[in-house]
């Protein structure tokens, strides 16, 4: 019930401010379940993804949303629960199997699942490595994955910046994807990269994002240490005009050319971990 409160509270408000845009909602379904995959660019795509689509979007979402401390973290908490959000442990191992369990059980319930397959905001507006979490819960709930891209809203609110620019917004919705094909396939981590690579090129092709073969939060890594290589070189000057990307490359899906896996190393080692489960957006 809260949500609907919180929707209807915030729905003229940002539609006569930020104006978002749709296409593609005839591929949401009117009833039963499904999986909303969506590029995340901002703290705003919590808002504008369930303002557009006229049913209920269950997320899920780190606990951090859930425990901070004070006044700050109450309106937090109300928030967050009140626009359908769900707390989730990042930390990995058995708390993954955790989040893959909480999704099901939403998928189970007849619900719409609303999940980041990049498991945390692009640090720089490209489309990073999706995790293989999005793929395992398709299967295991036998439901058809919905890619869905946000548009503009790195401009809007990048990571870091509290208050929202006013512009214009989109939401691009595309077909559905089915993979029935892998029913009873779960555990095999190939066919899961395979499905997981399959729904960012959809996402790459809607969306119009440069894509890179690297996971976000290795990105983030990666930045935040060469800004402060950067700062020490500039003998410490200060911050405001270094501009410092990912090393990543573009590239694309592995899915949709070689029919193989991409990239190699580290970033192929880390699937073993994460296939027993999901994270979520940061």
């Amino acid at each position: 019930m809260f949500y609907w409160v919180v929707k209807a509270f915030l729905t003229p408000f940002l539609r006569i401010f930020w104006r978002p845009w749709v296409e593609g909602l005839e591929s949401v379904p009117e009833q039963g379940p499904a999986i909303l995959a969506s590029n995340h660019l901002s703290f705003s795509d919590h808002l504008f993804l369930p303002l557009v689509v006229p049913r209920r979007v269950t997320f899920l979402a780190k606990s951090d949303y859930f425990t901070s401390p004070g006044i700050k973290g109450w309106l937090q908490r109300l928030f967050f629960s009140g626009s359908g959000q769900l707390p989730i442990d990042r930390s990995g191992g058995a708390a993954s199997d955790a989040a893959l369990r909480t999704g099901v059980r939403v998928l189970q319930h007849g619900r719409l699942l609303g999940i980041y397959p990049e498991g945390t905001r692009s640090p720089d507006g490209r489309l990073y490595r999706g995790k293989i979490g999005v793929a395992r819960m398709a299967l295991e709930s036998k439901v058809p994955v919905i890619p869905v891209a946000m548009i503009g809203t790195f401009e809007v609110q990048p990571p870091g910046k509290a208050i929202p620019k006013v512009r214009r917004v989109g939401i691009r919705i595309g077909r559905p994807l089915d993979f029935s094909r892998y029913e009873g396939m779960a555990d095999d981590r190939f066919v899961l990269r395979s499905m997981t690579d399959e729904i960012m090129y959809e996402l790459m092709a809607l969306s119009g994002q440069e894509y890179v073969d690297m996971y976000a939060q290795r990105a983030k890594t990666e930045i935040a240490a060469a800004h402060e290589a950067a700062i020490e070189a500039a003998g410490g000057a200060g911050s405001g005009s270094l501009v410092v990307r990912a090393p990543g490359h573009a590239s694309t899906p592995a899915s949709r050319t070689s029919g193989t896996r991409h990239g190699s190393g580290p970033e192929d080692a880390s699937d073993t971990a994460d296939r027993r489960g999901t994270r979520q957006a940061g």
